[in-house]
């Protein structure tokens, strides 16, 4: 599956690995791992990651992103993960690189780099990268299984998700085989302080319901500056508080900004894609998200997730 892929990967000496905006684990971990690897099994090559930053996910190893000039694209093999649409990849520079690949396992959306592999059927795009390093022979250490691992865990939402199979186990198993510490990862990922334990109820206390039990939250661009805390924590962040109500199986989270409303839509048993993709945005079946230009089409957003969730 990753013949082409690996082909470009052994034909280019400069490598630049890029991922998509607001990065999440799975993103960094793919993104980092596959730098870490790319390094062990080639340390020749020139391997670099570019990107706005971790943020959430600023405790990874290697998660700060290299600062490179245009000149290093020329000549370069630029590599996109995790990512399905073209103007949420960060840093817009891979367009320049002399090749470009891609690997993904977000629904298909558009076509993005010269070579692409992109497989719905993986929980996460670390679980493609790890797939690429055991079917290419490429070694894995404790850095590049730690990083992918993350990512596989975020992804999949500790293997709770019905996007885990037998194959993302057999992934984590290969990974586990080096030795890297588990309880790092977790308690990094999962244990808050009691400032993100107040932000979480403030937010299940704004929850609503729309007639046939879609919940959503709606946060104005006038309330965001006292949470004390960045966008993506609210939006991304802020979405599951509703993931575990029982008698809701689709939840959306409305997030104001300045010129925009950031839509992140949930379900644990319909696929809520195409309406994300009718209002211009995308991602997987089950979890997708959107951008929306005002509370109008917001609130159009919210009233078609309604009548789904009334006709099924």
């Amino acid at each position: 599956m990753f013949e082409q892929v690996f082909t470009l990967i052994k034909q280019y000496d400069t490598i630049v690995i890029h991922r998509h905006s607001s990065p999440d684990g799975d993103a960094l971990g793919s993104q980092i791992g596959l730098k870490y690897i790319l390094q062990d099994n080639f340390p020749d090559k020139k391997v670099y990651v570019v990107g706005d930053e971790a943020k959430r996910y600023a405790f990874m190893d290697g998660s700060v992103m290299d600062e490179i000039p245009d000149e290093t694209y020329q000549g370069a093999l630029a590599i996109v993960l995790d990512c399905g649409a073209s103007h949420l990849i960060s840093d817009e520079r891979y367009k320049t690189a002399a090749a470009t690949a891609r690997l993904d396992h977000h629904i298909y959306a558009e076509k993005i780099a010269d070579v692409e592999v992109v497989d719905t059927s993986y929980e996460s795009c670390c679980g493609l990268v790890t797939e690429l390093a055991l079917e290419s022979g490429l070694r894995l250490s404790p850095a590049s299984a730690k990083a992918l691992y993350t990512g596989m865990v975020t992804d999949s939402g500790r293997f709770r998700y019905d996007s885990t199979t037998s194959n993302t186990f057999r992934l984590a198993s290969a990974l586990m085989e080096q030795k890297f510490d588990t309880n790092d990862i977790y308690a990094q990922l999962y244990a808050d302080d009691f400032t993100a334990v107040k932000l979480r109820a403030q937010f299940v206390l704004k929850i609503q319901f729309t007639d046939y039990r879609v919940a959503y939250i709606y946060t104005t661009k006038e309330e965001l500056p006292t949470y004390g805390v960045d966008t993506f924590t609210i939006s991304r962040g802020m979405v599951n508080t509703m993931g575990d109500i029982r008698g809701v199986d689709i939840w959306v989270n409305f997030t104001e900004t300045e010129d925009k409303i950031l839509v992140e839509i949930r379900s644990n048993k319909y696929n809520i894609n195409p309406i994300a993709v009718k209002y211009g945005g995308g991602g997987h079946a089950k979890a997708s998200g959107a951008s929306v230009p005002d509370k109008a089409t917001a609130m159009a957003l919210l009233d078609d997730l309604n009548a789904y969730n009334k006709g099924v």
